[in-house]
């Protein structure tokens, strides 16, 4: 006898939110992390479409499929999309969907909005790397004032409660609103608000670094989540650099790290090249103990997460369970 087809359920952003607050988004990161770490993960490279809209700005689809095995095996696909022009169309940048898949009978079961989940795993991702890589967290600065921005201060807020927050952003008025929402100061430019933090984070969509080694206080951890705002000096400059996978840097050619990788002035973890900086560790290698982090309190650490879309489906997993017990979304029959 032929198994029922399931049903899908599907999760709009209101659904997302509700279902995630009973989920702690930044011990689902490390669980993964863990996972990867032991090679209880399957994480192919991810499929990038770009393009140019009628006025010519940048946009692009991004896929990334993940799967994290264990007792409750985690199996989905992450397809999330954005265009430059849409804050100025009154629509958020990015916006997708992250699909789970039934993983003996690859039959899609669930559907949730991507761009809540993928802003709080980022963030979730940030808040993992301060624990185990910050020297110390006084003062917090945001470059940027979006979605991701936003998401990194709902849990940095509530992990650092008593930190000041610097905001700056090219839009003024973003960095106002911003501001006015999170009791943050303003900086007018980006040096002034990466002075004396202990944490600075890029939420930026720049494809065009700014941000040098000397406007960092001794012992900063730079959270380079946006992945182009710092020069190359930081890379080569800093003590410490860790990544999410070197595997998915290795392979991209458009970001600064793996434009580095082929000028040959940076050398993967474990090698070491004639004038290449050779990347320190996996963030999954300090979550199990395999590297131990920072070696010293005034030490520049750089985090340069690429994005793994494991992260996404665990923490779309998580929040599909929540779901299910509170029976929230819609359930399309087969």
């Amino acid at each position: 006898m032929s198994s029922p087809e399931p049903a899908l359920r599907v999760l709009r952003r209101d659904d997302v939110v509700a279902a995630a607050a009973d989920v702690d988004p930044v011990a689902a990161v490390e669980a993964t992390l863990l996972a990867h770490a032991r090679g209880a993960t399957t994480l192919p490279d991810e499929a990038y479409l770009p393009w140019r809209t009628a006025s010519g700005a940048s946009a692009r689809s991004l896929a990334l499929p993940g799967a994290v095995w264990g007792d409750r095996p985690a199996v989905g696909l992450k397809v999330i999309n954005s265009s430059l022009d849409n804050p100025g169309r009154g629509l958020p940048r990015a916006q997708g969907w992250t699909f789970l898949f039934d993983p003996d009978t690859a039959r899609p079961v669930a559907m949730l909005e991507a761009a809540w989940i993928s802003a709080t795993r980022t963030a979730a991702y940030t808040v993992l790397s301060a624990r185990l890589l910050a020297a110390g967290v006084d003062r917090i600065a945001v470059l940027g004032c979006g979605a991701l921005a936003e998401s990194h201060l709902d849990l940095l807020g509530a992990e650092y409660p008593d930190a000041s927050v610097v905001v700056h952003d090219l839009d003024p008025a973003r960095a106002r609103a911003l501001a006015a929402r999170r009791r943050a100061e303003v900086a007018d430019d980006p040096r002034t608000a990466v002075g004396g933090a202990g944490l600075v984070v890029c939420t930026t969509t720049t494809t065009t670094g700014y941000l040098a080694l000397d406007w960092l206080a001794p012992g900063a951890l730079v959270a380079h989540v946006s992945l182009d705002d710092v020069l190359p000096e930081v890379v080569t400059g800093a003590d410490l650099v860790v990544v999410d996978d070197w595997g998915l840097v290795a392979a991209d050619d458009r970001r600064l790290l793996g434009r580095m990788l082929r000028e040959g002035t940076l050398a993967p973890p474990g090698e070491s090249r004639p004038g290449a900086r050779t990347v320190d560790a996996m963030l999954a290698q300090v979550v199990a103990g395999d590297h131990p982090g920072r070696a010293r309190a005034d030490d520049v650490v750089l985090s340069n997460p690429f994005g793994m879309g494991v992260l996404d489906v665990a923490l779309a997993a998580d929040v599909h369970d929540a779901a299910v017990a509170r029976d929230l979304g819609t359930v399309l029959p087969a």
